[in-house]
């Protein structure tokens, strides 16, 4: 899909530029939990999940928002940011590795609305390492039964974007924007035969470009998990 004609004059991947502003992005290995909770092995898991410090009560877990079709639904086609940003966050954190959808279909899901230039889209790659399971832990968890979602509290253009466009002057492209979302994660699995849960706040970061870049939002790149902009 071909940019509007702003990208003859100040091309897309300036977009890195300002990127190196705003964001401290690395490849963040994804801590494996298990189960429920930060823990290095099955054995270290407490039995009693219902009256661990932060835990949820089996009972008042919502059902896992798991769609029923064939196909994950791709992320809506939009040209409003925080539509665009809510649905990112959903498909972010919103996995059932006892459903039919594999962690490529995950991942898929998201890549289909990265950068179509293509110029960010390795960047975003390694961004995405830090929010969903390794094969490895996706295998693992699904031992457990475990599926995952969230639930969002806000999603907000936070206010160290505009110090960032003021700095990066016109290395910000028309149309490109960084918006915060904060909610809390939920988990949700078996642990030796007995339905267990849990849930933490999360924040993340993520800049996007809409119109007049292009027709519709794309994601660019995320920040490190809990260590969004404010």
């Amino acid at each position: 899909m071909r940019p509007v004609s702003w990208s003859a004059a100040r091309p897309l991947h300036r977009v890195r530029t300002v990127l190196g502003v705003v964001l401290v992005i690395a490849a963040v290995a994804f801590a494996v939990y298990m189960l429920l909770a930060r823990h290095d092995s099955p054995a270290a898991l407490p039995t009693d999940t219902t009256t661990r410090p932060g835990s949820t009560a089996s009972a008042d877990v919502p059902p896992s928002p798991a769609p029923t079709s064939s196909e994950l639904a791709p992320i809506a086609t939009t040209t409003d940011e925080v539509i665009f940003v809510t649905e990112v966050a959903h498909a972010l954190f919103e996995w059932d590795t006892t459903g039919p959808y594999t962690l490529a279909d995950h991942k898929g899901r998201l890549l289909a609305v990265a950068d179509p230039s293509g110029v960010d889209s390795p960047g975003l790659v390694a961004d995405l390492d830090g929010y969903l399971p390794s094969k490895q832990a996706w295998d693992f968890l699904a031992d457990y039964e475990t599926r995952q979602w969230i639930a969002i509290a806000d999603v907000v253009v936070p206010d160290q974007w505009a110090d960032a466009v003021a700095g990066a002057g016109d290395d910000v492209a028309p149309g490109m924007t960084a918006l915060t979302v904060t909610g809390v994660r939920h988990r949700a699995g078996v642990w030796e035969s007995s339905p267990a849960s849990d849930a933490f706040d999360v924040a993340f970061t993520a800049v996007v470009a809409c119109e007049p870049a292009f027709p519709r939002c794309y994601l660019l790149r995320l920040s490190r998990l809990d260590e969004p902009l404010r």
